[in-house]
């Protein structure tokens, strides 16, 4: 969970010399026409402005650490985590706070074990061990222990890389494999310091992928961290993906946790606890997709809305039922089904919700929102997304355009217009 955070947030932030003139492009209504037919309008939300914040928050989190103002860092993560302050797509502050802490070391490892030359010339033990000390220093403050932590997975999955286990070789192996021990021994200590701290338990889950602990009860795991934020999808998203048979579970334990989640969080979600147990595995796995109770799932999209109703969620369930969902079709009959039912759903969620696009949402829609996918330029991702959205948007009202009626969305809602 922190890996995918991470990659995106490190990769996707748009440069701060963006032009004016492309500033006004961003900000101006998208006009899509076919020739001699109808117009499609809609506004585009400012993909700068969205990036922004967390933008902003990764680089005081480096800025706090570079000036070794950690008890200051501390102090603004444990605020953050106790409040539960979360971005506008829901990313954690504290989370944003903890990488920009420990951004230098993870990425300077990251690029020396990309580049041989550079990971001769580069201790990689060097900028772990000045965290290690930091820690030493501040021995009471669970929120500096966290992030030497937090650092260790990073760099666990940086030496795992995306080799087979067959062509790991020994030193990525037996180096992987210190680091997620290292970060297993500090936790527990975390988590006595501080219970009820969300972060520190999301931190437990995102290292169940590298214990591979079979004996492990992840549903347990997820249900505390759940209980601590019930408010934040994430979670139950990360909980429905590792509850897949390729992870910890099982088809029949993820449709019961599914369930279990609805009716713990039915107050603050109602259907939805369901859906976002589901969300991300079925988009994964077409058995989980074919065994779906789509219309508890669908009942839990509408419940979501009624309780979320802001541009961003409408964005990402629309870029969901529009795009993510049709990934893997013609692979399982029973699923194709499934995935059909869903994807109807993006009319309703386009016509009657919609009121602006977002780019960058589409765009990870795309890759299954697999926010560890590496995003290089924010402006040509931001550009993929803008095109798959119009075109999903012009599949939709396609009788309307060739019937000659412009198709202009608006703050108040969707207006149809003879062109």
């Amino acid at each position: 969970m922190f890996r995918f955070f991470r990659a995106r947030h490190a990769r996707s932030s748009l440069s701060s010399s963006q032009s004016t003139q492309e500033m006004r492009v961003l900000n101006c209504p998208v006009n899509a026409a076919m020739p001699d037919k109808g117009q499609l309008n809609i506004p585009l939300a400012d993909i700068q402005a969205e990036d922004f914040g967390a933008h902003e928050t990764i680089e005081r989190g480096r800025s706090l650490a570079r000036q070794d103002r950690w008890s200051e860092l501390s102090r603004q993560m444990r605020e953050a985590d106790e409040a539960r302050t979360c971005t506008s797509d829901g990313t954690p502050v504290a989370e944003l706070l903890a990488f920009g802490a420990r951004s230098d070391v993870v990425l300077a490892v990251e690029h020396a074990l990309t580049d041989m030359n550079a990971l001769c010339e580069y201790d990689v033990l060097n900028g772990i061990s000045e965290l290690e000390d930091e820690m030493r220093a501040h021995p009471d403050d669970s929120m500096i222990a966290l992030v030497v932590a937090l650092a260790h997975i990073d760099l666990a999955w940086a030496w795992r890389g995306t080799a087979t286990d067959a062509r790991l070789p020994p030193l990525h192996r037996s180096r992987c494999a210190a680091h997620f021990d290292r970060a297993a021994a500090l936790l527990p200590k975390c988590r006595a310091a501080a219970p009820n701290s969300p972060m520190i338990a999301a931190a437990g889950c995102a290292l169940l992928v590298g214990q591979r602990n079979t004996n492990l009860r992840v549903a347990d795991k997820y249900e505390r961290l759940i209980t601590l934020d019930p408010h934040n999808q994430r979670h139950m998203r990360a909980m429905g993906t590792h509850l897949l048979p390729r992870y910890f579970g099982s088809y029949d334990e993820l449709e019961v946790q599914a369930l279990r989640n609805a009716a713990r969080t039915q107050d603050i979600w109602g259907a939805g606890g369901y859906t976002w147990v589901q969300f991300d595995a079925i988009a994964l796995d077409e058995e989980a997709c074919a065994r779906l109770d789509v219309e508890y799932f669908l009942e839990g999209l509408q419940d979501i809305l009624r309780r979320r109703p802001d541009q961003p969620t409408v964005n990402m369930l629309s870029a969901y039922c529009a795009i993510t969902i049709q990934n893997g079709l013609g692979l399982n009959e029973n699923a194709d089904l499934v995935r059909a039912q869903i994807h109807e759903a993006a009319n309703w969620l386009i016509r009657d919700h919609l009121t602006e696009l977002h780019p960058l949402i589409w765009a990870h829609a795309a890759n299954g929102f697999n926010n560890s996918a590496r995003v290089n330029s924010a402006e040509r991702f931001a550009a993929r997304g803008q095109r798959d959205a119009l075109r999903a948007i012009r599949d939709l009202f396609r009788e309307e355009l060739r019937s000659g009626m412009d198709v202009t969305f608006t703050p108040s809602g969707l207006r149809l217009s003879q062109h």
